[in-house]
């Protein structure tokens, strides 16, 4: 549903130059790619956000909540309805309790994950190490319980704080979550807007903890791409134990290409934009990908991104 004249004036009107209208999400994706949004709203506080929802739920209009864009793909034809962006009103950390061996710390859903792993390291607090060099929002990393071999979000996670559809804030804590791999998983049909995570940490040796830091970092340089647009690993390893990275080289897939979307010569579950890529093109390879993994190994790989759009 395209956005009324009216729907625009409202818009303007409460949040006047933090809304853009016919917006290419190429700007607000890792990929770089992406058709327009017919709005991109940037709420500075949840009384903003709890009368944006409202309206498009009043007036039929569809909404998505984004963060950094990190771990999705816009189709060229772009995104009916609002995008709302969370990244500018909701990105606070700080320490908010301490008992025994444990603190606290509260970071809302817009902050970035590696400002969350840098406050830990700063503070001298172990937990978020693991998190090191994965992109995107701490909302966005609660919701697809973002991870890696060492560990993920549900370990970490004691509670978080949600925006329910019906305008009601919630607090869950940890015990009520419902994890799995790369997943936060709700019972209900409209999901809730994560607004906030609480995080257990430790305080630990700072000398120590700044070294693993550094090591864990130079072995994630040494194996991922750098510099060009991706989505950090492309596909969710298979429950067969073989990682979606080795079946996608043991493919012979390593540098296979789609215009202008290139499989990493570094690390096979990478997909890169090597500068002029559509997201038909990504598509495209991801397809081809899979279509290979599986007529070679008998295997699907199911995407870690999600695709958005029409």
């Amino acid at each position: 549903m395209a956005l009324s004249v009216l729907d625009k004036r409202w818009l303007l009107e409460q949040f006047q130059d933090r809304v853009q209208f016919d917006e290419p999400m190429s700007r607000h994706t890792s990929f770089k790619v992406g058709g327009p949004a017919d709005a991109v709203v940037s709420p500075e506080s949840i009384l903003e956000l709890a009368s944006l929802v409202h309206y498009c739920r009043r007036n039929g209009l569809p909404y998505l909540v984004v963060g950094d864009g990190t771990n999705i793909i816009v189709r060229d034809q772009g995104i009916r309805g609002v995008v709302i962006v969370l990244t500018i009103g909701f990105n606070g950390i700080d320490r908010v309790e301490e008992k025994d061996d444990e603190v606290i710390i509260r970071s809302m859903a817009g902050a970035r994950t590696r400002s969350l792993c840098r406050y830990a390291i700063r503070h001298a607090l172990k937990g978020m190490n693991f998190a090191l060099g994965i992109p995107g929002t701490i909302g966005g990393a609660i919701a697809g319980n973002a991870g890696t071999t060492q560990s993920s979000m549900a370990e970490v996670v004691d509670a978080i704080e949600v925006f329910e559809p019906s305008g009601n804030v919630v607090r869950y804590l940890k015990k009520n979550l419902c994890f799995s791999y790369r997943r936060l998983s709700w019972k209900t049909a409209e999901l809730p807007i994560i607004l906030t995570g609480y995080f257990k940490l430790h305080p630990t040796d700072a000398t120590q903890l700044k070294k693993e830091a550094s090591e864990i970092m130079k072995r994630r340089l040494a194996k991922q791409p750098a510099g060009s647009p991706c989505a950090g690993c492309f596909f969710k390893n298979p429950s067969s134990g073989v990682s979606a990275g080795e079946l996608i080289d043991r493919a012979g897939l390593k540098g296979e290409s789609v215009g202008g979307a290139q499989v990493s010569s570094k690390h096979a579950n990478f997909i890169v934009n090597t500068g002029s890529a559509t997201a038909e093109d990504i598509l495209l390879l991801m397809e081809r990908i899979e279509k290979n993994v599986f007529r070679i190994f008998g295997l699907h790989l199911e995407p870690e991104v999600k695709i958005l759009g029409y």
